[in-house]
C-alpha cells in the first residue's frame, strides 16, 4: 500500500459519510412534506455504498497473493434509493388540504428515531475515518523524521 493510498481511503470514507449525513438531513427536513412535485408524499431516501473499483493491475496483484490479503481502495456512493418497503404514515386530519376522501393524510415514511440513529452512525463513521487519517498522517510524519 502506498503512502497516499491510506489518505485516499480515509478521505473517500469521509466523503461518503458526509453525503449520507446530507441525505439523512434531507429526510429529516421533509418529515412533514405531504406533497412533492410528483403529487405524492415525500419518500425516505437511503444511501448505498460500494467498494471503489480496483484496476486490472491491482486485481492481478491481489489474486496472486494468498487468499484474504486484499487491500481496499476506499468506498463510493453507488446510488440513492427511495424506501418503498415502509408504508406512509396515515393520520386523520380532514381539514388538511391533502386529506383523502376519508379524511386521512399520508405523511412521509420518515421515522425521526431511525433517522437520528442513522445520523449518529454516519457521524461516528466520519469520526473513525478522521482518526484513521490522523494515524496515517502521524506515521508518515514519523517516517520523515527518521532521516534527521
Amino acid at each position: 500500500m502506498g503512502l497516499f493510498q491510506s489518505f485516499n481511503i480515509s478521505a473517500s470514507g469521509m466523503t461518503a459519510q458526509q453525503f449520507r449525513a446530507d441525505v439523512i438531513a434531507q429526510n429529516l427536513a421533509n418529515v412533514n412534506t405531504t406533497r412533492t412535485d410528483a403529487g405524492t408524499p415525500y419518500r425516505r431516501k437511503i444511501v448505498a455504498f460500494q467498494e471503489k473499483g480496483i484496476s486490472k493491475f491491482d486485481r492481478y496483484l491481489t489474486e496472486s497473493r494468498k487468499r484474504g490479503s486484499h487491500i481496499g481502495n476506499g468506498v463510493k456512493v453507488t446510488r440513492v434509493d427511495e424506501d418503498r418497503t415502509t408504508d406512509f404514515i396515515m393520520e386523520y386530519d380532514p381539514s388538511h388540504p391533502d386529506a383523502d376522501e376519508n379524511g386521512y393524510v399520508s405523511y412521509p415514511n420518515v421515522n425521526l428515531v431511525t433517522e437520528m440513529t442513522n445520523l449518529i452512525d454516519a457521524s461516528r463513521a466520519y469520526e473513525a475515518n478522521i482518526t484513521a487519517f490522523d494515524a496515517s498522517k502521524a506515521m508518515a510524519q514519523a517516517g520523515l523524521q527518521i532521516g534527521k
